[in-house]
Protein backbone atom coordinates (compact mmCIF):
# COMPACT_ATOMS: atom_id res chain seq x y z
CA UNK A 1 0.00 0.00 0.00
CA UNK A 2 3.05 2.10 0.66
CA UNK A 3 4.27 1.97 -2.69
CA UNK A 4 0.84 3.03 -3.93
CA UNK A 5 0.35 5.59 -2.30
CA UNK A 6 3.52 6.92 -3.33
CA UNK A 7 3.29 6.38 -6.56
CA UNK A 8 -0.52 8.47 -6.82
CA UNK A 9 1.71 11.06 -5.34
CA UNK A 10 3.94 11.09 -7.93
CA UNK A 11 1.47 11.10 -10.45
CA UNK A 12 -0.85 14.03 -8.77
CA UNK A 13 1.85 15.88 -8.09
CA UNK A 14 4.03 15.60 -11.06
CA UNK A 15 2.35 14.34 -14.13
CA UNK A 16 -1.16 15.67 -13.79
CA UNK A 17 -0.68 19.50 -13.04
CA UNK A 18 0.44 19.69 -16.28
CA UNK A 19 -1.12 18.74 -19.78
CA UNK A 20 2.00 17.85 -21.46
CA UNK A 21 3.25 15.22 -18.96
CA UNK A 22 -0.28 14.28 -19.06
CA UNK A 23 -0.35 13.51 -22.74
CA UNK A 24 2.80 11.74 -22.40
CA UNK A 25 1.96 9.28 -19.50
CA UNK A 26 -0.93 8.25 -21.98
CA UNK A 27 0.52 8.05 -24.60
CA UNK A 28 2.92 5.50 -23.41
CA UNK A 29 0.05 3.52 -21.40
CA UNK A 30 -1.79 3.37 -24.74
CA UNK A 31 1.41 2.11 -26.33
CA UNK A 32 1.72 -0.65 -23.95
CA UNK A 33 -1.51 -1.82 -24.08
CA UNK A 34 -1.68 -1.84 -27.92
CA UNK A 35 -1.33 -5.69 -28.67
CA UNK A 36 -4.03 -6.53 -26.05
CA UNK A 37 -6.69 -4.09 -27.84
CA UNK A 38 -5.46 -4.58 -31.23
CA UNK A 39 -2.98 -7.03 -32.40
CA UNK A 40 -2.96 -6.94 -36.42
CA UNK A 41 0.65 -8.29 -37.62
CA UNK A 42 0.71 -5.39 -40.05
CA UNK A 43 -0.09 -2.78 -37.09
CA UNK A 44 2.11 -4.48 -34.98
CA UNK A 45 4.99 -4.36 -37.73
CA UNK A 46 4.52 -0.66 -39.16
CA UNK A 47 4.53 0.40 -34.97
CA UNK A 48 7.63 -1.39 -34.37
CA UNK A 49 9.66 -0.07 -37.12
CA UNK A 50 8.09 3.36 -35.75
CA UNK A 51 9.78 2.72 -32.08
CA UNK A 52 12.87 1.98 -33.89
CA UNK A 53 12.79 5.07 -35.73
CA UNK A 54 11.81 7.39 -33.10
CA UNK A 55 15.08 6.24 -31.02
CA UNK A 56 17.33 7.17 -34.56
CA UNK A 57 15.21 10.74 -34.51
CA UNK A 58 15.74 11.56 -30.94
CA UNK A 59 19.32 10.67 -31.06
CA UNK A 60 19.57 13.01 -33.71
CA UNK A 61 17.72 15.79 -32.07
CA UNK A 62 20.26 15.78 -28.77
CA UNK A 63 22.86 16.48 -31.07
CA UNK A 64 21.46 19.09 -33.54
CA UNK A 65 19.09 20.63 -31.54
CA UNK A 66 21.23 21.25 -28.37
CA UNK A 67 24.83 21.72 -29.76
CA UNK A 68 23.39 23.08 -32.93
CA UNK A 69 25.91 20.60 -34.82
CA UNK A 70 23.65 19.23 -37.85
CA UNK A 71 24.50 16.34 -38.85
CA UNK A 72 23.54 15.32 -42.31
CA UNK A 73 25.45 11.92 -42.01
CA UNK A 74 23.75 10.85 -39.26
CA UNK A 75 22.83 7.81 -41.25
CA UNK A 76 26.31 6.46 -40.63
CA UNK A 77 26.08 5.79 -36.83
CA UNK A 78 22.38 3.96 -37.95
CA UNK A 79 24.54 2.07 -40.64
CA UNK A 80 27.26 1.79 -38.40
CA UNK A 81 25.08 -0.23 -35.46
CA UNK A 82 23.44 -2.44 -38.34
CA UNK A 83 26.18 -3.90 -39.73
CA UNK A 84 28.20 -4.69 -36.80
CA UNK A 85 25.64 -6.45 -35.54
CA UNK A 86 24.59 -8.07 -38.65
CA UNK A 87 28.43 -9.14 -39.69
CA UNK A 88 28.87 -10.41 -35.70
CA UNK A 89 26.24 -12.33 -35.54
CA UNK A 90 26.46 -13.77 -39.27
CA UNK A 91 30.03 -14.40 -39.23
CA UNK A 92 31.03 -15.44 -35.97
CA UNK A 93 27.65 -16.69 -34.65
CA UNK A 94 27.41 -14.90 -31.57
CA UNK A 95 23.31 -14.16 -30.02
CA UNK A 96 22.02 -11.15 -31.45
CA UNK A 97 21.38 -10.21 -27.72
CA UNK A 98 24.96 -9.78 -27.58
CA UNK A 99 25.57 -8.03 -31.13
CA UNK A 100 23.14 -5.28 -30.67
CA UNK A 101 25.23 -3.94 -27.75
CA UNK A 102 28.10 -4.03 -29.67
CA UNK A 103 26.73 -2.64 -32.91
CA UNK A 104 26.03 0.54 -30.72
CA UNK A 105 29.73 0.19 -29.16
CA UNK A 106 30.84 0.58 -32.85
CA UNK A 107 28.15 3.49 -33.55
CA UNK A 108 29.46 5.51 -30.72
CA UNK A 109 33.43 5.05 -31.61
CA UNK A 110 31.95 6.56 -34.98
CA UNK A 111 31.07 9.22 -33.33
CA UNK A 112 34.19 10.11 -31.69
CA UNK A 113 35.55 9.83 -34.63
CA UNK A 114 33.37 12.03 -36.64
CA UNK A 115 33.34 14.50 -33.96
CA UNK A 116 37.51 14.54 -34.01
CA UNK A 117 37.28 15.15 -37.46
CA UNK A 118 34.56 17.10 -37.99
CA UNK A 119 33.73 19.62 -34.80
CA UNK A 120 36.67 21.78 -35.75
CA UNK A 121 34.32 23.21 -38.43
CA UNK A 122 31.70 25.26 -38.20
CA UNK A 123 27.78 26.01 -40.02
CA UNK A 124 27.13 24.51 -43.02
CA UNK A 125 30.76 23.49 -43.54
CA UNK A 126 29.87 20.57 -40.35
CA UNK A 127 27.33 19.69 -42.25
CA UNK A 128 28.49 18.84 -45.59
CA UNK A 129 31.46 17.30 -43.74
CA UNK A 130 29.32 15.02 -41.65
CA UNK A 131 27.40 13.73 -45.17
CA UNK A 132 30.26 12.84 -46.60
CA UNK A 133 30.85 9.70 -44.28
CA UNK A 134 27.88 7.58 -44.98
CA UNK A 135 28.95 8.05 -48.44
CA UNK A 136 32.63 6.72 -47.48
CA UNK A 137 30.84 3.88 -45.60
CA UNK A 138 28.80 2.88 -48.87
CA UNK A 139 31.77 2.92 -50.88
CA UNK A 140 33.75 0.91 -48.57
CA UNK A 141 31.32 -1.65 -47.83
CA UNK A 142 30.84 -1.80 -51.89
CA UNK A 143 34.62 -2.25 -52.11
CA UNK A 144 34.10 -5.76 -50.19
CA UNK A 145 31.42 -7.53 -51.36
CA UNK A 146 32.58 -10.73 -50.71
CA UNK A 147 32.49 -9.36 -46.62
CA UNK A 148 29.66 -6.53 -46.71
CA UNK A 149 27.24 -8.35 -49.00
CA UNK A 150 28.03 -5.31 -51.32
CA UNK A 151 24.74 -4.08 -53.15
CA UNK A 152 23.08 -6.85 -51.66
CA UNK A 153 23.46 -6.37 -48.00
CA UNK A 154 24.28 -9.04 -45.16
CA UNK A 155 20.84 -11.03 -45.43
CA UNK A 156 19.59 -14.43 -43.20
CA UNK A 157 20.04 -12.72 -39.55
CA UNK A 158 18.36 -14.31 -36.51
CA UNK A 159 15.33 -11.99 -35.23
CA UNK A 160 15.61 -11.32 -31.57
CA UNK A 161 12.13 -12.08 -30.84
CA UNK A 162 9.67 -14.53 -32.91
CA UNK A 163 6.58 -13.12 -32.59
CA UNK A 164 5.50 -9.97 -33.77
CA UNK A 165 4.06 -8.97 -30.56
CA UNK A 166 7.10 -10.00 -28.74
CA UNK A 167 8.91 -7.65 -31.52
CA UNK A 168 6.83 -4.82 -30.76
CA UNK A 169 7.00 -4.67 -26.91
CA UNK A 170 11.20 -5.34 -27.82
CA UNK A 171 11.35 -2.08 -30.04
CA UNK A 172 8.67 -0.08 -27.70
CA UNK A 173 10.00 -0.58 -24.19
CA UNK A 174 14.16 0.14 -25.79
CA UNK A 175 12.38 3.20 -27.40
CA UNK A 176 10.77 4.52 -24.15
CA UNK A 177 14.09 3.88 -21.81
CA UNK A 178 16.60 5.38 -24.88
CA UNK A 179 14.21 8.37 -25.49
CA UNK A 180 13.74 8.77 -21.83
CA UNK A 181 17.89 8.47 -20.96
CA UNK A 182 18.39 10.94 -23.72
CA UNK A 183 15.56 13.24 -21.79
CA UNK A 184 17.46 13.19 -18.65
CA UNK A 185 20.93 14.16 -20.19
CA UNK A 186 19.81 17.06 -22.04
CA UNK A 187 17.45 17.91 -18.55
CA UNK A 188 20.46 17.71 -16.48
CA UNK A 189 23.70 20.03 -16.18
CA UNK A 190 25.29 18.27 -19.23
CA UNK A 191 22.03 19.78 -21.14
CA UNK A 192 22.55 23.18 -19.89
CA UNK A 193 26.41 23.50 -20.77
CA UNK A 194 24.83 21.65 -24.51
CA UNK A 195 22.41 24.99 -24.54
CA UNK A 196 25.28 27.31 -23.97
CA UNK A 197 27.60 25.94 -26.22
CA UNK A 198 24.82 26.09 -29.01
CA UNK A 199 23.81 29.49 -27.97
CA UNK A 200 27.31 31.51 -27.87
CA UNK A 201 30.58 28.93 -28.22
CA UNK A 202 32.88 31.43 -27.68
CA UNK A 203 30.87 32.90 -24.64
CA UNK A 204 31.47 28.72 -23.63
CA UNK A 205 34.95 28.47 -24.09
CA UNK A 206 35.50 31.81 -22.49
CA UNK A 207 33.86 30.53 -19.58
CA UNK A 208 36.32 27.66 -19.23
CA UNK A 209 34.33 25.08 -20.68
CA UNK A 210 35.76 22.53 -23.01
CA UNK A 211 33.59 22.80 -25.51
CA UNK A 212 35.20 20.10 -27.93
CA UNK A 213 35.18 17.43 -25.15
CA UNK A 214 31.38 18.21 -24.88
CA UNK A 215 30.40 18.08 -28.08
CA UNK A 216 32.23 15.07 -28.65
CA UNK A 217 30.71 13.34 -26.12
CA UNK A 218 27.43 14.53 -27.65
CA UNK A 219 28.14 13.05 -30.79
CA UNK A 220 29.17 9.58 -29.15
CA UNK A 221 25.97 9.48 -27.17
CA UNK A 222 24.22 10.58 -30.17
CA UNK A 223 25.99 7.84 -32.26
CA UNK A 224 25.13 4.53 -29.72
CA UNK A 225 21.64 5.62 -29.59
CA UNK A 226 21.33 5.62 -33.54
CA UNK A 227 23.50 2.42 -33.32
CA UNK A 228 21.36 0.48 -31.51
CA UNK A 229 18.21 1.47 -33.25
CA UNK A 230 19.84 0.28 -36.58
CA UNK A 231 20.94 -3.04 -35.06
CA UNK A 232 17.26 -3.54 -33.73
CA UNK A 233 16.30 -2.85 -37.63
CA UNK A 234 18.51 -5.18 -38.80
CA UNK A 235 17.85 -7.63 -36.53
CA UNK A 236 13.69 -7.22 -37.03
CA UNK A 237 13.94 -7.06 -40.90
CA UNK A 238 16.42 -9.76 -40.56
CA UNK A 239 19.13 -7.94 -43.36
CA UNK A 240 21.68 -5.28 -42.79
CA UNK A 241 21.66 -3.59 -46.27
CA UNK A 242 23.08 -0.01 -48.07
CA UNK A 243 19.43 1.18 -47.63
CA UNK A 244 20.64 1.59 -43.92
CA UNK A 245 23.48 4.09 -44.69
CA UNK A 246 21.12 6.32 -47.53
CA UNK A 247 21.97 9.84 -47.57
CA UNK A 248 18.28 9.62 -47.71
CA UNK A 249 17.32 8.41 -44.63
CA UNK A 250 19.85 10.84 -42.41
CA UNK A 251 17.68 13.83 -44.91
CA UNK A 252 14.28 12.20 -43.19
CA UNK A 253 15.96 11.95 -39.38
CA UNK A 254 16.41 16.13 -40.07
CA UNK A 255 12.94 16.28 -41.25
CA UNK A 256 11.63 14.44 -38.13
CA UNK A 257 13.60 16.70 -35.98
CA UNK A 258 12.17 20.02 -37.40
CA UNK A 259 8.77 18.87 -37.74
CA UNK A 260 8.62 17.69 -33.80
CA UNK A 261 10.70 20.48 -32.57
CA UNK A 262 14.36 20.97 -32.13
CA UNK A 263 15.62 21.10 -28.64
CA UNK A 264 12.87 18.64 -27.06
CA UNK A 265 14.10 15.29 -27.60
CA UNK A 266 10.06 14.12 -27.01
CA UNK A 267 8.99 16.39 -30.88
CA UNK A 268 11.09 14.07 -33.16
CA UNK A 269 9.44 11.23 -31.31
CA UNK A 270 6.47 12.49 -31.95
CA UNK A 271 6.64 13.71 -35.33
CA UNK A 272 8.06 9.86 -36.19
CA UNK A 273 4.95 8.40 -34.90
CA UNK A 274 2.54 10.72 -36.79
CA UNK A 275 4.42 10.79 -40.09
CA UNK A 276 5.91 7.19 -40.63
CA UNK A 277 2.51 5.32 -40.02
CA UNK A 278 0.90 8.43 -42.65
CA UNK A 279 3.08 7.71 -45.29
CA UNK A 280 2.68 3.69 -44.89
CA UNK A 281 -0.91 4.39 -44.91
CA UNK A 282 -0.88 6.61 -48.12
CA UNK A 283 1.10 4.08 -49.50
CA UNK A 284 -1.46 1.68 -49.16
CA UNK A 285 -3.91 3.44 -51.64
CA UNK A 286 -3.02 2.70 -55.12
CA UNK A 287 -4.40 5.56 -56.41
CA UNK A 288 -2.43 7.70 -53.96
CA UNK A 289 1.04 5.91 -53.81
CA UNK A 290 2.49 8.58 -56.50
CA UNK A 291 1.66 11.32 -54.44
CA UNK A 292 2.68 10.17 -51.26
CA UNK A 293 5.94 12.04 -51.29
CA UNK A 294 4.17 15.40 -52.67
CA UNK A 295 1.56 14.95 -49.51
CA UNK A 296 4.05 14.00 -47.19
CA UNK A 297 5.90 17.16 -48.25
CA UNK A 298 2.81 19.36 -48.28
CA UNK A 299 2.17 18.76 -44.56
CA UNK A 300 5.57 19.28 -43.54
CA UNK A 301 6.13 22.70 -44.95
CA UNK A 302 2.48 23.50 -43.80
CA UNK A 303 3.34 22.64 -40.18
CA UNK A 304 6.80 24.51 -40.56
CA UNK A 305 5.17 27.55 -42.24
CA UNK A 306 2.37 27.97 -39.01
CA UNK A 307 4.83 26.18 -36.63
CA UNK A 308 8.00 27.63 -36.92
CA UNK A 309 9.38 26.42 -33.70
CA UNK A 310 7.93 22.80 -34.88
CA UNK A 311 4.60 21.09 -33.56
CA UNK A 312 4.74 19.77 -30.05
CA UNK A 313 6.24 23.59 -29.28
CA UNK A 314 3.02 24.87 -30.69
CA UNK A 315 1.09 22.58 -29.39
CA UNK A 316 2.40 22.93 -25.44
CA UNK A 317 2.19 26.46 -26.13
CA UNK A 318 -1.47 26.32 -26.65
CA UNK A 319 -2.02 24.32 -23.51
CA UNK A 320 0.45 25.44 -21.15
CA UNK A 321 1.47 29.13 -19.74
CA UNK A 322 4.92 30.25 -18.46
CA UNK A 323 5.17 31.79 -14.98
CA UNK A 324 6.66 34.96 -15.13
CA UNK A 325 8.38 34.61 -11.92
CA UNK A 326 9.61 31.30 -11.20
CA UNK A 327 9.63 30.46 -15.13
CA UNK A 328 7.46 27.37 -13.99
CA UNK A 329 4.65 25.70 -16.74
CA UNK A 330 1.15 25.65 -15.76
CA UNK A 331 -1.90 24.46 -17.40
CA UNK A 332 -3.59 27.25 -19.86
CA UNK A 333 -6.74 27.18 -17.60
CA UNK A 334 -4.96 27.98 -14.61
CA UNK A 335 -4.83 32.04 -13.36
CA UNK A 336 -2.43 31.49 -10.44
CA UNK A 337 0.84 29.98 -10.73
CA UNK A 338 0.80 26.33 -8.87
CA UNK A 339 4.36 26.31 -7.06
CA UNK A 340 4.85 30.35 -6.49
CA UNK A 341 0.78 31.44 -6.46
CA UNK A 342 2.02 34.83 -8.97
CA UNK A 343 -0.97 35.71 -11.60
CA UNK A 344 -0.17 34.72 -14.84
CA UNK A 345 0.02 36.90 -17.30
CA UNK A 346 -2.83 35.03 -19.43
CA UNK A 347 -5.29 35.86 -16.76
CA UNK A 348 -4.76 39.40 -16.86
CA UNK A 349 -6.65 41.91 -18.64
CA UNK A 350 -4.87 43.64 -22.04
CA UNK A 351 -2.31 41.19 -21.18
CA UNK A 352 -1.55 38.43 -23.81
CA UNK A 353 -0.48 35.08 -23.32
CA UNK A 354 3.81 34.60 -21.73
CA UNK A 355 5.14 32.12 -24.82
CA UNK A 356 8.49 31.01 -22.79
CA UNK A 357 11.06 28.81 -24.22
CA UNK A 358 11.99 25.68 -22.35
Amino acid sequence: MYWLRRAWAELRNEIFVLPSRTLVLIWVVALLALPFVYGDAYVMRILTMTCIFAIFAASWDLLAGYTGQVNFGHALFFGAGAYTSALLSLKLGLSPWLTIFAGAAVALLFGFLVGYLCLRLRGSYLSLATLAFPLIALGLLFAFPDFSGGELGVSGLRRLVLTPTGNYYLAAISMLVIVFGLWLVADSKFGIVLHAIRDDEVAARASGINTLRYKMTVFAIAGAAAGFAGALFAHYLRVAGPSALEVALSFQVVIWGIFGGVATIYGPVAAVFLLYPLTEWLGSFPAVGELRLLIFAVIVLLVLLFMPRGLTPWVRDKIETQCPRCKQRNAAWKSVCRLCGATLQAQVPGAQRFVGHQ
